[in-house]
């Protein structure tokens, strides 16, 4: 873990306007206040229930939204006053995973066209080192070679979310966020990418913060938690002191509902 947090939110808000048949419409806090600090190597889980602000917080510190206010410092540079052009430059360094990859990769790709593609985008790199690279990161995310020239369709729930972890792998980031990523799989393929992402932080000397409404996973895959709730963080500790004393009435629920005997937990066990 380094001395200076690699990231870090000061005051952050994200305001939308809803439309209305008659009238202006009014305003929604998605975000609100939000303060935090994450630092290099290690895991923040940022989590809450549907429509806690999780994900919206997740895509302003992609650089994917825009804030309505605040700071999001990364490298004593404030991501929420650079220019469009400037953000290209930083995007890479700050990827993203979503929940369903069946979304976010073109299914008219091949496999390795879709790892190497961001890598064509920068235009750094020949054809040739582009797909080496892109076959470099299919192996280490668990994938066979065999697999290059299929077709995303043509691969399983589990198989598709390795393919959109090397597609952010190959720019070789130095935060992955991830959001929601596990939750649209089964328990035994949870615990599988899980296991995956805890290999490729050590690997890689990543940087993760893991948006999730699963504090059980959370809890297995962070150093700490933040609990959002109405756009606001209200809790932020270690993911052994939330579990075990949990200070706000949300996450004392989000512990509640943990399953006490499943796969999941029982699965995650021997993680770290």
């Amino acid at each position: 873990m380094t001395a200076r947090p690699i990231l870090t939110v000061e005051d952050l808000a994200k305001r939308y306007r809803t439309s209305r048949l008659r009238g202006p419409g009014r305003e929604v806090a998605a975000i609100d206040g939000v303060n935090l600090s994450v630092f290099g190597g290690t895991t923040l889980a940022i989590v809450g229930n549907s429509g806690s602000g999780k994900s919206t917080l997740a895509l302003c510190l992609a650089c994917l939204e825009r804030p309505t206010s605040g700071r999001i410092l990364f490298d004593e540079r404030d991501l929420a006053k650079l220019s469009e052009r400037e953000l290209r430059d930083v995007r890479p360094h700050i990827q993203m995973v979503f929940q369903d990859p069946a979304l976010s990769l073109n299914p008219r790709y091949s496999v390795l066209e879709l790892v190497s593609e961001p890598l064509a985008v920068q235009g750094s790199l020949a054809r040739s080192e582009r797909e080496l690279r892109a076959r470099t990161m299919l192996a280490r995310v668990g994938l066979s070679p065999d697999l290059a020239a299929r077709k995303p369709t043509e691969l399983s729930g589990g198989q598709r979310q390795r393919i959109a972890i090397a597609r952010a792998l190959a720019l070789n980031p130095r935060v992955l966020i991830l959001d929601e990523a596990l939750s649209a799989l089964d328990c035994s393929v949870q615990a599988q990418i899980a296991n995956l992402l805890l290999e490729l932080r050590s690997a890689f000397g990543l940087t993760m913060i893991f948006i999730s409404h699963d504090l059980s996973m959370a809890a297995h895959l962070a150093d700490e938690i933040a609990v959002m709730n109405r756009g606001r963080i209200v809790e932020h500790a270690s993911g052994e002191n939330i579990l075990r004393c949990p200070g706000h009435a949300v996450t004392r629920c989000l512990v509640g509902a943990m399953p006490r005997i499943g796969p999941t937990v029982a699965g995650m066990a021997g993680l770290r």
